[in-house]
């Protein structure tokens, strides 16, 4: 055959240059610009046909086209074979299974069958008589989820409120299985629980999952490169999956699930439409029952249901199930505070204090809190639920932060009780009348210092001067010492009597 199909104009100019004017071939095929082989072939064909050149005028396009390319005499009683287009179309969807693979398979039932571009022809003719849903080809295991339009009213069991009941559809693209639940909300947990429910459902999870750029999945919807929520993407690394969006305002993207979802809505929810339901589990039975005649039912033109199809295209495509079932995490950018903590539903969690003003990551289960810098975790706390509280771990402060932790009153009391009792008396009377003791701990300190400058046997005497006084504050304590009054006593300084001056006014100055 040529290796170019040149227009008849072109066609009848090759045969006048070779012929009419006898040029080379590889001339006629500079001129014509076309392969020497094409000049050569359709030479030949017209040798072949008996043809000279000027042409005879008698001979329109269409029978010089004839003469030259001859349709293959096959005897009336030799009739094509047909394959089953049907079977043909089903296994299109296996993973690795091509229309080459398929047409040596059916010639080698068939030598006398079509070939190759014959078979390919007549089968996209065949399935272009398919319902629109069906037209595109799908891998096992690919599947579709989405949230229908339509909303059903279902009674909440516990306040009595009827609400409307979001619908959650999954479709399995190859063999058009359908999934479906009822769920309160649109929310994250509800997404993440309605595909673990659908993988449960399967038996198994699907390679590839397409979704709707949906917020619980989607945080920023983009064409080229769109970025999934961080715990559906847990979830997916979880399961084994790969979730790819499609995208935004493309509804045949994900024409499948699409067209379950039109399924769910007039098969499942308008024959349901005069039914109150009280909560979703009532809801979610009616639903599956109506999904077990549908997933039964044999599909026009296929000839098989969608159960059927199931099992043997899309079940063996199919991931196992991982050994634990997910477990629901909430993200959270933070910035770390001057104190080295990071808060999360209102409670404070301690980070590397080296990350002071950095941007982390947190995650949140309901029993543990993880903080990430750069991807890599870098704490973790039990979580707590404790408002306005800290939760701290001690290697996270930094040398004199830890230290100054490790303080505690009766710490401190045995501290001072090292310099004498008066001393350690006088600790614990400073942090008793402080309403928090931790703001006594600094005032304590330093009035055991004040031992190595004037001597442990002074400040013993000072702080036996100061609780006789009922004195608990440090200045005041230094003030006895530099003062010397610790080597006297209140009692002593009520005996002596005031000095005359005339700065000093006497009782009768008040009356």
């Amino acid at each position: 055959m040529a290796q170019e199909r040149l227009s008849m104009r072109k066609l009848k100019e090759v045969l006048r240059l070779k012929w009419g004017c006898g040029l080379a071939n590889h001339v006629v095929a500079r001129s014509c610009r076309v392969s020497s082989s094409s000049v050569s072939e359709y030479v030949n064909r017209a040798r072949a046909a008996g043809l000279s050149w000027p042409l005879p005028e008698d001979l329109d396009d269409a029978a010089l086209w004839a003469k030259l390319f001859p349709t293959p005499e096959r005897p009336a009683d030799e009739p094509i074979p047909e394959p089953d287009w049907s079977a043909v179309h089903k296994e299109m969807q296996r993973k690795g299974v091509t229309r080459q693979l398929l047409w040596r398979e059916y010639r080698q039932a068939h030598s006398n069958g079509y070939g190759y571009s014959r078979f390919c022809e007549i089968y996209a003719a065949w399935r272009g008589q398919l319902s629109p849903t069906m037209r595109q080809t799908h891998q096992a295991g690919e599947g579709m989820v989405d949230y229908a339009g339509l909303t059903m009213p279902v009674m909440d069991p516990v306040t009595r409120e009827i609400r409307e009941a979001q619908v959650f559809v999954y479709s399995l693209a190859a063999s058009n299985y359908i999934y479906a639940e009822g769920q309160w909300a649109q929310d994250l947990p509800n997404w993440l629980a309605g595909h673990a429910r659908t993988f449960e459902a399967l038996g198994g999870v699907p390679p590839l999952t397409r979704n709707d750029n949906l917020k619980a999945g989607v945080t920023h919807p983009c064409r080229y490169d769109p970025d999934l929520n961080k715990t559906y993407h847990d979830f997916a690394l979880h399961y084994g999956t790969a979730v790819v969006p499609t995208r935004v305002v493309k509804p045949r993207d994900k024409a499948k699930v699409e067209s379950a979802v039109l399924v769910v809505e007039r098969d499942v929810l308008a024959p349901l439409r005069n039914v109150l339901f009280i909560g979703l589990a009532a809801f979610n039975e009616a639903i599956a029952e109506r999904l077990h005649l549908i997933n039964h039912r044999p599909l026009r033109h296929i000839g098989q249901s969608r159960q059927e199809l199931l099992e043997s295209i899309d079940r063996p495509a199919l991931l196992p199930l991982p050994e634990h079932a997910f477990e629901l995490a909430n993200w959270k950018l933070a910035k770390v505070a001057i104190d080295y903590h990071v808060e999360f539903d209102h409670h404070f969690y301690s980070v590397p204090y080296r990350l002071i003003r950095q941007q982390v990551d947190i995650r949140a289960t309901a029993q543990v809190i993880e903080v990430f810098a750069a991807g890599l975790r870098v704490a973790s706390h039990c979580r707590s639920h404790q408002r306005g509280r800290h939760t701290t771990d001690h290697d996270h402060m930094p040398a004199g932060h830890r230290a100054y932790a490790e303080w505690t009153p009766e710490r401190l009391t045995r501290w001072a009780a090292e310099v004498g009792p008066q001393t350690a008396s006088l600790v614990a009377a400073i942090m008793a009348s402080r309403e928090h003791p931790e703001q006594g701990f600094r005032a304590s300190l330093g009035v055991m210092r004040l031992a190595d400058r004037y001597s442990a046997e002074r400040l013993e005497a000072a702080c036996g001067y100061a609780l006789q006084a009922g004195i608990t504050r440090y200045k005041s304590i230094k003030q006895i010492l530099d003062a010397k009054l610790d080597q006297t006593t209140p009692a002593d300084l009520a005996d002596q009597a005031l000095p005359a001056h005339a700065n000093v006014r006497g009782a009768e100055y008040f009356r």
